[in-house]
């Protein structure tokens, strides 16, 4: 029996017991459904994560005060750091690390604004110039924050987009007054839509000077000190020379925070690379649960052909022509049910992306090919054994079998 034959007379098979053959199968589709839908979930959310780190500035270096030992992710600053960052650290790194393109003081607070009778609490972030270039986030309207108003200590506002729209409305801010803090801002600038971004609203901000931050919130203190380095190839070169500089103006200690971009990046696709795995796993029981369904029904099938198996054995048939047989109908069974699970594994993971903007999803052809070749490899493993068993049947024994 050739190849061709022994595929078409599996198939005979398995359609003369459809509704069993169906119930059989379900297993397997919903195991490799589940696999391609979790592990989708999961790439999905590592590119959405990704995504945004990347679209708020590349080849970041993040610079807080107060030193900590865990490496990688996000540091806050610390309380009672040996030496604060100030301004002058950041213009002593613009002046002298040679492999920065841009060092942004950055002071952050919160405070109530108002405009007539309308007023809302927002985050205050004292900036300058370069810090459109460094969190690649722009002015749409009028103008951002200058050298002259750093320097001048201006007090001049940029409305995020959130925060125009509440104060203001169709009303065009540029030009009017608004009350910060209990000082009056002048409003010289409407940043550009970007909305969420890792659930954090970055249109719901203002931006200030950063000296006028520090009269406003009556420090002298960095929130922290963003550093744009020229490629990725330079980040450690450039971490080096950030540290060198940094210790001598204080006094030889190492009292601040480097945090690379790509670290925090790194923390979050490790994060969501184990839980894709733990996932992934979780849906392979259902797989392997599939698999054991597909043996008990083989065998069941064993004992309902015995007669068949007999007959075949008494007229040539050799055991690896049974055993072939046998397996073959359970990897075609496996098979089918992989490739159902395909479809409904991908086409779950459009509709989730569709319906519910908030679960990115991307289907990974490793994801697909590994969840097939998975489910074809639990109808060989699970098959084997039901095989085996009719292979070995006495071929006398066979023929009384009732």
């Amino acid at each position: 029996m050739d190849v061709r034959e022994a595929f078409a007379l599996a198939l005979e098979m398995l359609a003369a017991n459809r509704v069993r053959t169906a119930l059989t199968m379900l297993g397997v589709v919903i195991g490799v459904a589940a696999i391609i839908l979790l592990v989708s979930l999961g790439e999905g959310a590592t590119a959405y994560i990704t995504r945004e780190l990347t679209g708020l500035g590349t080849n970041l270096l993040i610079i807080t005060p107060g030193k900590t030992q865990t490496s990688g992710g996000f540091h806050p600053p610390i309380a009672g750091a040996v030496r604060k960052l100030t301004y002058e650290d950041a213009v002593a790194l613009r002046r002298r690390a040679t492999l920065l393109t841009d060092a942004v003081p950055v002071v952050l607070g919160t405070g109530k604004i108002r405009y007539q009778g309308a007023s809302r609490d927002t985050n205050v972030i004292g900036v300058t110039p370069e810090f459109q270039r460094v969190r690649n986030l722009y002015v749409e309207i009028g103008q951002f924050v200058s050298e002259e108003d750093v320097e001048g200590r201006r007090r001049v506002v940029v409305l995020g987009r959130t925060v125009k729209r509440e104060l203001f409305g169709e009303e065009n801010p540029l030009g009017q007054f608004v009350t910060l803090a209990d000082s009056r801002y002048r409003v010289i600038g409407i940043m550009e839509r970007k909305g969420v971004s890792l659930g954090f609203d970055i249109d719901d901000l203002v931006f200030i000077p950063v000296k006028s931050a520090q009269d406003l919130f009556d420090t002298d203190r960095l929130f922290e000190i963003l550093a744009s380095v020229r490629s990725p190839d330079e980040i450690d070169r450039a971490t080096q020379q950030v540290e060198d500089i940094l210790i001598r103006r204080h006094g030889n200690r190492e009292d601040f925070t480097l945090t690379s971009q790509g670290a925090i990046l790194s923390a979050f696709t490790t994060i969501l690379k184990i839980l894709t795995a733990v996932l992934g796993g979780i849906a392979g029981i259902s797989l392997l649960v599939g698999g054991i369904g597909i043996m008990n029904i083989m065998l069941v099938s064993v004992r309902e052909r015995t007669r068949e198996i007999g007959i075949r054995k008494a007229v040539g048939a050799r055991r690896r022509d049974i055993l072939g047989q046998f397996l073959l109908e359970s990897v075609v069974m496996s098979s089918l049910g992989g490739g159902l699970g395909i479809a409904v594994g991908v086409g779950g993971a459009k509709t989730l992306s569709l319906f519910f903007t908030y679960l990115p999803t991307q289907v990974s052809p490793w994801a697909v090919l590994m969840a097939f070749g998975f489910s074809a490899a639990v109808g060989i493993f699970f098959g084997v054994y039901p095989a085996s068993r009719a292979a070995l049947l006495d071929p006398i024994q066979a023929l009384r079998y009732e």
